[in-house]
């Protein structure tokens, strides 16, 4: 792994994030208007969402059209030097989205100048290696799917026009506009249109025929294919420059799995910018490790989330949570990996069927091209490559072309075969044929169709992940929807805390500089949302009675417009909880994403009116209901402070445990919102810094807000003034469990072991239920390295050595420990 310790002085690694989502009505001005703010936090980097040229109106700025050009949105260049003064004068450094995966086909095209010379001038242009088409598909030209009907009944219609009237003809079509081919512009119309280098077409044509590489399943972003040097190169000249300018301090990179090579990637990038702090977002799976030949400093933080939370389940849940989705859910949805399983399959057979037929194309072709493959059908070819797919447990192996396949990759391989050949053994020579192709062991030469399956198939199989998965399957199973969470593994009901401080263990000697998530602009459900359906698993009884309670309101209401659906009502009732109080649109707002996303009964493509009104005037009938509320409200008294619990605790190990926290904007206090565009609603910051000043005056904590902020800020300003303690073994750092003599403890030490007088220590509450029903902390005991400590957080001073619970975690269910004696 590449050295991202940061070799300019005034550009150090991070200690700490914090994240803007930054858009037309959150500028560079308005960042660095709360600068100050989260500098008194103790973050030690602002970390910001893309900010080269997005789409017109973009609320996020993924989808980049000019890669020479900082948003004018936002506020220019100008804005983002302005912004950086004003972080650099009060210690703070800056890391930028960076979105080398794809671009956005706007409305109009014009505004993608790469793309638009492309459509002009098809393969001839300069930037067609730009963006991965299948130039032989469509008669050599690109599909353009924006057609509200077919091709023939648009022309009917007069919908097409050709415009004469500018510098260039234009096609146009509604908002579209799109180049017309030199020499055609004398064509009749129908003619002309069909001698353009793009394809109009419906835009259900995408799904089948598409012959562009895009975004998972968003036609209107098309993949670029930055493993072309001169592509790395143009799209990340302004981003490097301002790395080397000492503006940007590091880079965050969206989506690494969708790069044909993300090693190669990460070196180019390195060698560009050696000094720069890299991370990736990477989705791992439970025991996935980041391939160590990667130059970053790890991945943003979903494997800590996964972890964290999963403390603070109780595992004897499990089964009545279970047993209440059950009752629920039609028979085909009770179990997680049937869920998944059909998921997948149906993405494969509708969104990504064009990916899976120019995948199943590439392959027939290598078959047919060699008399050792022969006799392998296209069919069944298509079959085997579905099977394995689905079987896929990864977002991807790395094999590289050329290179012969690691172990972990033909391991992957290995258990992807054997698991789709128990399904259909009748395919087992199709799936041995195509597991050799996807490891290069037929030969894979740099630039022949070998390669490309080599590749082409391991971008296949992150949109299956994503798409089947954490797209669809989280938004119909919900047996507790907080696990439902990206890089989520909601079949794994808890985590063992001993597992955890394993994977701490391991991450401070190999990645201490990885970050940690808790909140991002990705996750389904904030932290806090979360802390309270995780409490639900510790009152699975009470949990069972209040969601009878609250089926019966809603038959009451859904019986007078006929409108049922159980399996969305279970959602509902754990949502409510979560993020009570809530209002109808946001509620209405969250559910119709949620059940589109499931595509059960509604989704965008075909939206079933009846069915999201009856959802909708349920939503409304709910919240205007007092009984409704009043069972909201008993199930919010019983898990209250068992929430306050986890709400401080999973933050605690979120800022402490070994990584780098990344704090989602506002998240210092309490927030409960849901998935995107929820989550990007405007932060309070004036309410937040008056908390603040409160509590720097010595003010006691409040409410949970007040609690939450302390924990926060306390736990950042302790990593900005001792990095080394939290860093790498070899600056000082170190993780060690802290035995106690209960399970409802989980305490580590931050820090060295030979430095004592420099060590942290951290103790936070899990099941809390549970230890309020058998009497508190009574004579529990936790064992402290001897010396004496103080607790930031209340100011107590304790002795080291064997400690009872109750004196150091009877005000707050959170302690954070220092030397008082160091």
């Amino acid at each position: 792994m590449a050295d991202t310790s940061n070799a300019r002085g005034s550009a150090p690694a991070p200690s700490s994030t914090y994240r803007l989502q930054l858009h037309a009505g959150f500028t560079f001005a308005d960042a660095a208007d709360v600068v100050p703010y989260v500098a008194s936090l103790g973050v030690s980097h602002l970390y910001l969402s893309p900010i080269l040229q997005a789409a017109p109106g973009s609320t996020h700025g993924y989808d980049v059209v000019d890669h020479a050009q900082v948003s004018r949105e936002l506020g220019g260049e100008d804005g983002l030097l302005a912004l950086a003064e004003v972080a650099n004068q009060h210690g703070l450094g800056i890391i930028v989205d960076v979105v080398p995966n794809h671009m956005a086909i706007p409305t109009p095209a014009s505004l993608n100048a790469a793309l638009w010379d492309v459509l002009a001038k098809g393969p001839r242009s300069g930037f067609a290696s730009w963006f991965d088409v299948a130039w032989q598909q469509h008669g050599r030209s690109l599909l353009m799917p924006v057609l509200g009907a077919r091709i023939g009944k648009v022309l009917d219609a007069g919908e097409l026009t050709l415009d004469s009237t500018g510098e260039q003809p234009l096609l146009r079509y509604h908002e579209h506009a799109f180049p017309v081919r030199a020499g055609t512009e004398h064509l009749p119309l129908p003619e002309l249109v069909d001698r353009q280098w793009y394809r109009l077409a419906h835009w259900r044509v995408a799904d089948e025929e598409l012959n562009y590489r895009r975004f998972f399943t968003i036609g209107t972003l098309v993949a670029l294919r930055v493993e072309d040097p001169d592509v790395f190169i143009a799209t990340h000249r302004t981003l490097l420059r301002l790395h080397a300018d000492g503006v940007v301090d590091g880079f965050r990179i969206d989506h690494i799995d969708g790069l044909a090579d993300p090693q190669t990637y990460l070196a180019n990038l390195a060698d560009a910018a050696p000094d720069a702090y890299v991370v990736v977002e990477k989705i791992l799976a439970d025991d996935e490790q980041l391939p160590s030949t990667w130059a970053c400093a790890g991945t943003t933080g979903y494997d800590a989330l996964r972890r964290i939370q999963g403390v603070f389940v109780d595992p004897a849940g499990a089964e009545p949570m279970a047993a209440l989705w059950a009752a629920a859910a039609a028979p085909q949805r009770r179990d997680f990996a049937d869920v998944a399983d059909a998921a997948k399959r149906e993405m494969l057979d509708t969104a990504l069927r064009a990916e899976v037929a120019r995948l199943t194309d590439l392959a027939h072709g290598i078959c047919t091209d060699d008399i050792t493959l022969r006799d392998v059908t296209r069919h069944r070819l298509e079959q085997a490559l579905v099977e394995m797919l689905v079987a896929f447990p990864v977002y991807r192996a790395y094999v590289r072309p050329g290179e012969p396949a690691d172990a972990a990759a033909t391991a992957i391989l290995d258990r992807v075969v054997t698991d789709a050949a128990a399904r259909r053994p009748d395919l087992g020579e199709e799936l041995d044929v195509l597991r050799a192709l996807a490891l290069g062991e037929h030969g894979a030469d740099a630039g022949g169709p070998r390669a490309e399956y080599v590749v082409r198939f391991q971008q296949t199989c992150g949109p299956v992940m994503a798409k089947g998965v954490e797209d669809t399957a989280f938004y119909r199973w919900h047996r507790l929807s907080a696990l439902n969470e990206v890089g989520g593994e909601p079949a794994r009901f808890s985590v063992l805390p001993d597992d955890v401080h394993a994977w701490a263990t391991r991450r401070v000697g190999e990645a201490p500089l990885a970050m940690n998530a808790l909140s991002t602009h990705d996750t389904k459900r904030s932290e806090d949302v979360r802390a309270r359906q995780l409490v639900l698993s510790e009152v699975t009884e009470q949990w069972r009675a209040a969601s009878a309670a609250l089926g019966q309101v809603a038959a009451a209401h859904a019986a007078s417009f006929g409108w049922h659906d159980a399996e969305t009502e279970v959602l509902l009732w754990q949502t409510a909880v979560g993020a009570w109080p809530i209002d109808r649109d946001r509620l209405g707002t969250y559910l119709q994403k949620a059940t589109r996303e499931a595509r059960l009964h509604t989704s965008w493509t075909q939206v079933d009116e009846a069915y999201e009104q009856g959802l909708d005037a349920l939503v409304a009938a709910l919240l205007d209901d007092a009984s409704f509320r009043d069972e909201v409200g008993k199930v919010l008294a019983v898990i209250d402070r068992a929430a306050r619990a986890v709400t401080l605790g999973q933050k605690a190990l979120h800022l402490l445990l070994p990584g780098v926290p990344d704090v989602y904007q506002g998240c210092e206090t309490v927030e409960r919102s849901l998935v995107d565009p929820d989550n990007r609603r405007p932060v309070d910051y004036d309410a937040r810094r008056a908390r603040l000043a409160r509590l720097d005056e010595g003010t006691p904590p409040a409410d949970l807000d007040d609690e939450k902020l302390l924990v926060t800020a306390a736990a950042l300003r302790l990593r900005r003034q001792r990095p080394d303690v939290f860093g790498a073994p070899a600056d000082g750092g170190g993780y060690a469990p802290l035995p106690a003599t209960t399970t409802h403890v989980f305490g580590f030490v931050r820090g060295a072991a030979e430095r004592l007088g420099d060590q942290v220590a951290v103790l936070v509450t899990r099941r809390w239920v549970e230890l309020a029903d058998r009497g508190g902390w009574q004579d529990d005991q936790v064992v402290l390295p001897e010396g004496a400590w103080q607790d930031l957080l209340t100011g107590r001073e304790v002795a080291g050595g064997s400690v009872r619970v109750a004196a150091v975690l009877d005000r707050l269910p959170v302690a954070v420990l220092v030397r008082a004696d160091g």
